[in-house]
């Protein structure tokens, strides 16, 4: 397989999404995220892994799904994107595709008006996978600031309405998303 054709794909309710396999670190199961107060609806919080701290991104908010509760067999993506190591969650791990040049069409090409976050559209067992551009799924600047937000003990949002109502508790699988 060719490294830069290769990508990862997962799964939100029915959908099939991937993003290029460099920039996965690892997955790992579903656990505890710790909130913050004031924290953007777009973080669900915060986990840490071996001693770093990493944020958990709202991947449904950001694709306009219904919010869910976490599930025990969710999994979290732990990625690199350009301003640092995120995370978000996903209902299924489907694995590591390539698809072959037939198989693929540029995002403009075949919906111009999802361009802003999607670089193109795969096929894979006759369905429709969304590849998506972490770095312009959630920006540098988006991650920054709220990276800033962590390291200095506060989070803020844009306006109250991109805040969430979180009470500073560490939410389990039973809490609500």
């Amino acid at each position: 397989m060719d490294a830069k054709n290769r990508y990862f794909v997962f799964q939100i309710d029915e959908q099939r999404y991937a993003m290029a396999l460099h920039t996965v670190e690892k997955v790992i199961r579903a656990v505890q995220l710790t909130c913050l107060p004031d924290a953007p609806q777009i973080l669900l919080g915060l986990i840490n892994m071996h001693g770093r701290i990493i944020p958990v991104f709202n991947i449904r908010r950001r694709f306009n799904l219904p919010d869910r509760r976490m599930k025990i067999d969710d999994r979290i993506i732990v990625c690199h994107a350009a301003a640092g190591t995120i995370a978000f969650t996903a209902d299924r791990v489907e694995g590591i595709v390539e698809f072959p040049q037939d198989q693929m069409h540029e995002a403009q090409q075949a919906f111009p008006e999802i361009g802003r976050y999607v670089d193109g559209v795969g096929k894979l067992d006759n369905s429709t996978v969304l590849i998506y551009d972490l770095n312009r799924l959630f920006s540098i600047r988006e991650i920054e600031k709220i990276k800033q937000g962590i390291d200095d003990g506060r989070m803020t949002g844009d306006d109250s309405s991109d805040r969430g109502s979180n009470d500073g508790r560490s939410r389990t699988l039973n809490d609500g998303f």
